[in-house]
């Protein structure tokens, strides 16, 4: 193909063309070594006031512009209310295809780099994976940690930014029958959930519960945490969570506002290829409660 064809054909026709057909189909090692190759080759091409300018203008690149002081209290707030699980140091990054493959997530929403990993997106991925692996026998494996994660996607809203830090909670186990097992985790996460705001100052904490499965109806019932019906959510839906999920809603004297969520998954099922295994996840916005205190 001749060098007039218009940037070779806009680049072999587009993201679904030839181009894009000849590196999928490399093996891991190989694509690996084209990506950094690229990479290198871009990077020598620049300059110091371009890098800088990247970094002025790069949503993914500026810093937050919230207190470190500030999340550091939040972040401590949480990791203290969630003293029954264990504390986890994620890495920032995931083996590739973790959002997709294992949350249902399009892949276009992670930033994927050139080693055959992408940036993390949200801690409970990170922290199923690490759930799976430590799962044995019949143990229950409770996680948490804080990340900082990073979403592609762009959204218009104050108090959103490319990246920021969230709190998550995994508690991972076997199918017991009668939902024991769902019945026992949904109520410490809601638990867990209601105590970090409560840890913040919240004046008024309550979850909006969304059934996905009718078996699961009334499962929250018993436990002393406010909980109110939210049948008309429509985000995690499809796949991405199963049974039953949650909104958080807390209030720091002010109006309330949506700070987390959780709910039943199928990904250490999914990651163990074992039936049997159940998974509850559960998170709150660390920059986001921060932003309301």
């Amino acid at each position: 193909m001749g060098h007039d064809d218009g940037p070779s054909r806009r680049v072999l026709a587009g993201p679904g063309g030839a181009a894009a057909d000849v590196l999928a189909a490399l093996p891991g090692a190989d694509l690996t070594t084209v990506q950094l190759e690229v990479a290198r080759r871009r990077a020598a091409r620049l300059s110091g006031p371009a890098v800088l300018r990247r970094h002025r203008e790069d949503r993914f690149a500026a810093p937050s512009p919230l207190p470190p002081a500030l999340l550091r209290r939040v972040e401590d707030a949480l990791l203290s209310a969630a003293s029954a699980f264990d504390p986890v140091t994620l890495s920032p990054l995931v083996p590739l295809g973790t959002h997709s493959v294992v949350t249902g997530l399009a892949q276009h929403r992670v930033v994927p780099t050139g080693r055959g990993t992408e940036v993390a997106a949200d801690p409970t991925t990170g922290l199923a994976l690490e759930a799976a692996v430590r799962r044995a026998g019949d143990g229950v494996v409770r996680l948490a940690a804080v990340q900082r994660v990073v979403r592609a996607q762009h959204v218009e809203r104050a108090g959103l930014f490319a990246h920021f830090s969230l709190f998550g909670a995994v508690t991972a186990g076997r199918d017991r029958g009668a939902l024991r097992f769902e019945r026992a985790a949904v109520a410490e996460h809601a638990r867990l959930m209601v105590a970090g705001c409560r840890a913040l100052g919240a004046t008024a904490v309550s979850l909006g519960v969304t059934v996905l499965d009718p078996r699961f109806e009334g499962l929250l019932d018993d436990v002393d945490v406010p909980v109110h019906a939210f049948p008309e959510r429509e985000g995690g839906r499809g796949g991405y969570y199963e049974g039953l999920c949650f909104k958080v809603y807390a209030s720091f004297g002010g109006e309330v506002a949506d700070v987390g969520d959780g709910g039943f998954t199928p990904w250490t099922r999914r990651l163990l290829g074992n039936a049997k295994e159940r998974l509850m996840t559960s998170g709150l916005g660390v920059d986001r409660l921060a932003t309301l205190l």
